[in-house]
């Protein structure tokens, strides 16, 4: 894609993300504790009967003899992160568009938002044997320099021991502590799938780790291709993981298996997500994608006011 190309495919997305997204994804800030904030701030001497003790600053009391607190800054200023999976497997598209760039649409959507109200965005990649770290910025030119990064980024190639989606997590999970909003963008598909729907998948507990501090958000995208296969009769399947390659007559046995086994890993995804309770939107290839993101920010809007409802 030469670069004029790209900036024309950015400023789309850009207008996109405006006009028909701005004002549903975001609100007031609001900490994940209670109180006026998370982040500490400077000292003061404590006023008795109007500060809690539960804040003071015994390092300054000590040094001063003197009882001090140390204030709390509100949080106003936030840090989104990222990870965009962009192994092999996401090289992959048989409908309107390639897995890659609803990676890149999903990141752009959530970072394009997140700038407009002045918040960090940063990001980790994953692609061939590396974690790529892209440091949280604030403003447009920082988060087109981003997805720039991802849109130029060659396609990815079979190479051995190459970080897994969990690593991806882990590293997620140690880089940044603060608190904040974390989107997961992948298409959660295992080296070994496990068709169990009720078994642990290998990033199930990283991410469990990851929601107990943060709030996250998976997006899983998929292709059709990947739920069912048509009826072309004989077909060289490559493994864009391994490189490997293997001819398959597709009667209508092993569609059927193949279809009952996507169905399998889908509804494994699904659960495991949901027993870690992370809010899961699905985007398709063969679909509107700025559709799928505001009817599932709708619904979930209307499941935060049913659970909050007071009963009559």
């Amino acid at each position: 894609m030469t670069p004029s190309t790209a900036e024309q495919a950015l400023r789309r997305l850009e207008l996109t993300v405006t006009r028909r997204l701005d004002g549903l994804l975001h609100g007031a800030h609001q900490g994940l504790l209670p109180g006026t904030g998370s982040e500490a701030g400077d000292s003061r001497v404590y006023v008795p009967g109007e500060d809690d003790v539960r804040r003071m600053d015994w390092a300054v009391t000590a040094r001063t003899t003197v009882p001090h607190v140390r204030d709390l800054i509100a949080d106003r200023e936030l840090e989104t992160w990222a990870l965009a999976d962009l192994s092999p497997s996401m090289d992959f598209g048989t409908a309107d568009t390639d897995k890659r760039d609803l990676v890149v649409a999903a990141v752009g959507a959530i970072g394009f938002l997140s700038s407009r109200m002045g918040d960090r965005f940063g990001a980790l990649v994953l692609h061939d044997e590396y974690v790529h770290r892209m440091p949280a910025r604030t403003g447009r030119p920082a988060l087109y320099g981003l997805l720039h990064s991802l849109m130029d980024a060659p396609r990815g190639r079979a190479v051995p021991d190459a970080p897994d989606l969990a690593e991806g997590i882990e590293v997620l999970s140690a880089s940044r502590r603060r608190r904040g909003m974390r989107l997961i963008v992948s298409d959660f598909l295992d080296a070994h799938p496990d068709l169990d729907p009720e078994a642990e998948r290998p990033w199930e507990r990283p991410i469990r780790r990851l929601a107990a501090r943060h709030q996250v958000l998976a997006v899983e995208v998929i292709d059709p291709r990947e739920l069912e296969l048509p009826d072309v009769g004989r077909v060289a399947f490559a493994d864009p993981e391994t490189g490997n390659v293997r001819e398959v007559h597709l009667s209508p046995k092993v569609r059927q298996a193949y279809a009952e086994a996507a169905a399998l890993q889908r509804e494994g995804t699904r659960r495991a997500l949901r027993r870690a309770g992370i809010a899961h939107l699905v985007l398709r290839t063969d679909r509107d994608w700025v559709f799928d993101v505001a009817q599932f920010v709708l619904r979930q809007r209307r499941m935060s006011h049913l659970a909050h409802r007071r009963p009559t």
